[in-house]
């Protein structure tokens, strides 16, 4: 282990669906996983602070103030996780499972999405906390937030674009730029646009701004490849996240390599040595200081694969220069 990177202790027994961190403690980290359970983690001391079980696994799980956590999954509950007195409250349910959770903090509203065609507004608050349910083509397979524009990524290569203020229809619908199913979705930090991710081994880079000026600067690109024997194989991005400071993002994938681009310069920055399992979710912390890593068997290979899988890992990395784009200044 390189002194550049620490390995929870008490991790997950199962496969990581999200690592996410606090939006005001650095050191604040919670993750969800299969084995049923949302845990809650001092990264500076490397601690767990808390554990909460659900009755089936969890794909999702996020922070909306630095004492309060949500998560969803198999068993279709929305639960608030109180991280100071460790209690559950249980919002809602969806009716089918729940693949997605963000919580926009200049509304203090929930957002969750699901298989069963919905996106939710929650109001935590509330005595009922449901506050609208909105009908989608598709099963939400992920969703991302910035400022209070909503990414909702979908079956079939759907995309919506909601202004969350005015949710009676999509502010815009777009089909993904990659030909394969989307497996990552993560919002920039700037607020101009967003990455995508496939099954097959392609990243996608696009803007909110429909003008063909903005437009034309969208592209996407190769990576998580690997020629062996001169065959080409190729693995899902599973994961991408942005940078809070440097608008720079980093991408995971089934190959176990976490990557670090500069999507203006369209380069590859970093590549950090590889994992010995592939990487299902990653988070940078509020300061930009600290990249966590899920690391866990995703199925690719089936029961058969899972006889030899390495146990689930977190790993926190610290981060330095190689998350910042060349000539950066603070002005830009």
């Amino acid at each position: 282990m390189s002194a550049d990177q620490i390995e929870l202790a008490s991790p997950p027994f199962d496969s990581v669906s999200a690592v996410r961190f606090s939006p005001s403690n650095p050191d604040h980290l919670i993750t969800s996983s299969w084995d049923t359970t949302v845990r809650f983690y001092d990264v500076a001391t490397n601690k767990q602070k808390s554990k909460y079980d659900h009755r089936a696994a969890v794909l999702a799980c996020c922070f909306s103030d630095g004492n309060h956590a949500y998560s969803g999954g198999l068993d279709t509950s929305v639960r608030e996780l109180d991280l100071q007195t460790e209690s559950v409250n249980h919002l809602g349910q969806h009716s089918d499972a729940i693949s997605s959770i963000n919580f926009a903090r200049e509304q203090n509203t929930l957002i969750t999405g699901s298989w069963d065609r919905t996106v939710r507004f929650w109001d935590p608050r509330a005595a009922n906390s449901q506050q609208a349910s909105h009908e989608l083509p598709e099963r939400v397979y992920n969703m991302d937030l910035v400022n209070h524009i909503l990414v909702v990524a979908m079956a079939s290569r759907l995309f919506h674009i909601y202004d969350i203020r005015k949710m009676d229809s999509p502010a815009q619908t777009r089909e993904s730029s990659l030909k394969f199913m989307t497996r990552a979705l993560a919002c920039m930090a700037d607020g101009q646009g967003y990455a995508t991710g496939s099954v097959e081994g392609r990243i996608a880079v696009e803007y909110f701004d429909p003008s063909p000026q903005a437009q034309e600067k969208k592209y996407a690109f190769k990576c998580h490849r690997q020629a062996i024997d001169d065959v080409d194989h190729v693995w899902p991005v599973n994961a991408l996240a942005f940078h809070p400071v440097y608008n720079t993002f980093a991408s995971a994938g089934s190959d176990g390599t976490v990557s670090i681009w500069d999507h203006k310069s369209k380069k590859r920055l970093r590549q950090y040595q590889k994992y010995n399992a592939p990487v299902p979710s990653i988070a940078f912390n509020c300061d930009g200081t600290k990249l966590a890593v899920g690391v866990s068997y995703t199925w690719e290979e089936g029961e058969e694969g899972a006889k030899t899988a390495e146990r689930p890992a977190v790993y926190i990395r610290t981060v330095g220069d190689e998350v910042k784009p060349k000539g950066w200044t603070a002005s830009s």
